[in-house]
């Protein structure tokens, strides 16, 4: 495995310009979220400040709990016992329970965030820095998380759905039968297959099993993982739940900034809810204020305010934060310098700057994750025969393939000079036809207008015509750009990690490690 070559962040189209502005400095009110060494350093300050010994018991406690009958490896030992320690800081990131992990970037934003924490280590001395996987476990849509896809299959789990995914008891293992056919013979299949019944397991929660996955696979990077839905974790969150269910603190302070990325943007990743709350039993249903009386949507369940109030007090396990609250949740149970997420989850942090600044929580550093891609030799050298180059895969392929089509094309040529004299022509006859009548002068305008859409017609007809001579040319180029976007997809977002694992082993996960570069957004190609 080499590293071929990387593409900025910048530089591709399909990055949303809300990040690139981001990255850029470009969006107003949010230098001190860029990751640099100045802004950690500040983020040490704040997080110090603001994170108190009686904090710091409840995590550790909480994550010791959490980790009974788990053998720990040596530097999580250490990593763990540090929590207690006034100079020890986290960096997070998070991701829903996929089934064996989903697809591929699960595995590249963790393993980003430990090299990020190793990074802080050795920049800050001082300090101890100490990388977390926060699960969201309380998600509660179970179709989204309960399939993965490799080259040549497909695989599903059932179970019944609506509460919290996390709490879903692995009953079907239909999947591991199908995924042991697939991989039995490659080269660390085995290893891959023993993984899978370990983690999925009949009896385990899918919890559970993402906790054995992640354990087996980071364990020796020192990697802490966390569930959210704890009681004790979740006393910390009773006075902003309270504020929340009574007076909308989230959706009323992020009103300026979602106004204005609306404006400039286009639209928000996440519009947040009056109340952005869940109420959790059985199933995971949204909190809705209706006058003086508080509805579970989707139930028969209402409760006055003085009850509601009196549920938090006595079980806030019970109350959910959905996807605009747990950022907030997060960094209220963690002492945490910087978290790494995808675009779509920096976009929705972004949303909710002045709500931490209303709430006197320290807002943290955002990272966009890295993307990597995984190319055989054989592609490249037909990405090269093809007179490209890979960054070309990830621009506006319809024009590269145009280019592709008619380059040195002789018509094409002829219609350009022709089409620039046209316009040349009518050029200096709309000069003259200004200076009289108006309606004539419209006329030449008129005309000029016809004349260029008859190129613009002509240029579309010889590329159609030029798609059907170079039909095999076309089809090659097509299945190539498969091979790299399948599904016409980021691969990272298709194949799960097995694909790379099964030839590789551990070793693979060291690689992409190695590999990535904490301080620049990029996408890095490698060739297999």
């Amino acid at each position: 495995m080499v590293k071929n070559s990387s593409i900025s962040f910048l530089d591709i189209e399909s990055i949303p310009q809300l990040i690139k502005d981001f990255l850029l400095q470009k969006v107003d009110g949010f230098g001190n979220q860029l990751f640099n060494d100045e802004n950690i350093k500040n983020q040490f300050r704040l997080k110090a400040q603001e994170f108190s010994s009686e904090k710091r018991k409840i995590l550790f406690d909480v994550l010791k709990e959490q980790y009974s009958g788990f053998k720990l490896n040596e530097k999580q030992e250490e990593n763990l016992n540090s929590v207690l320690q006034e100079n020890t800081f986290t960096v997070t990131t998070g991701h829903q329970l996929n089934l064996f992990t989903g697809p591929a970037f699960f595995i590249y934003k963790i393993l980003q965030t430990i090299k990020l924490a190793d990074e802080l280590n050795r920049k800050f001395p001082g300090r101890n820095t100490v990388p977390v996987f926060w699960m969201a476990t309380e998600d509660h849509d179970f179709e989204e998380i309960n399939h993965f896809k490799t080259e040549n299959r497909y695989y599903e789990t059932k179970a019944k759905a609506g509460g919290a995914v996390g709490r879903i008891i692995v009953e079907d293992d239909f999947f591991i039968s199908e995924f042991e056919e697939e991989f039995k013979d490659s080269v660390f299949g085995t290893e891959l297959i023993l993984l899978m019944k370990k983690a999925y397991k009949k009896g385990n929660s899918l919890a559970q099993a993402i906790r054995i996955l992640v354990q087996e696979l980071f364990a020796s990077y020192g990697l802490l993982v966390i569930d959210g839905d704890d009681a004790k974790l979740k006393s910390q969150m009773k006075e902003r739940f309270r504020n929340e269910l009574l007076h909308q603190e989230l959706f009323e302070s992020t009103k300026e900034t979602v106004a204005y990325l609306s404006e400039v943007y286009g639209k928000v990743q996440v519009n947040p809810r009056e109340i952005n709350l869940f109420y959790l039993t059985e199933t995971r249903n949204r909190i809705e204020c209706n006058g003086e009386k508080f509805q579970i949507v989707d139930t028969d369940i209402t409760f006055s305010k003085e009850e509601l109030l009196e549920e938090l007090e006595k079980y806030p396990e019970k109350f959910s934060p959905n996807a605009m609250m747990r950022p907030v949740y997060q960094e209220t149970v963690l002492p945490n310098l910087a978290y790494i997420g995808g675009n779509a989850e920096i976009m929705y942090w972004l949303e909710l700057k002045d709500y931490y600044g209303k709430t006197n929580l320290a807002f943290p550093v955002l990272i966009p994750r890295v993307s990597l891609l995984f190319v055989s030799e054989k592609n490249l050298e037909k990405v090269k025969k093809f007179g490209l180059e890979i960054n070309d895969f990830f621009k506006n392929f319809a024009a590269v393939t145009k280019d592709i089509l008619l380059h040195d094309n002789e018509i094409l040529k002829l219609l350009n000079e022709e089409e620039s004299l046209v316009n040349q022509r009518f050029d200096e006859i709309s000069a003259k036809a200004s200076l009289t009548e108006k309606s004539f002068a419209h006329l030449v305008n008129a005309e000029k207008t016809r004349q260029l859409k008859s190129f613009a017609r002509m240029k579309k007809r010889l590329l159609r015509a030029e798609k059907i001579k170079q039909n095999e040319k076309l089809e090659r180029l097509e299945q190539l750009f498969l091979q790299i976007h399948p599904g016409k997809n980021w691969q990272e977002r298709v194949f799960n990690f097995s694909v790379f694992y099964a030839d590789l082993g551990h070793e693979w996960l060291q690689n992409c490690y190695q590999e990535i570069d904490v301080y620049r957004s990029e996408l890095i190609i490698l060739s297999i």
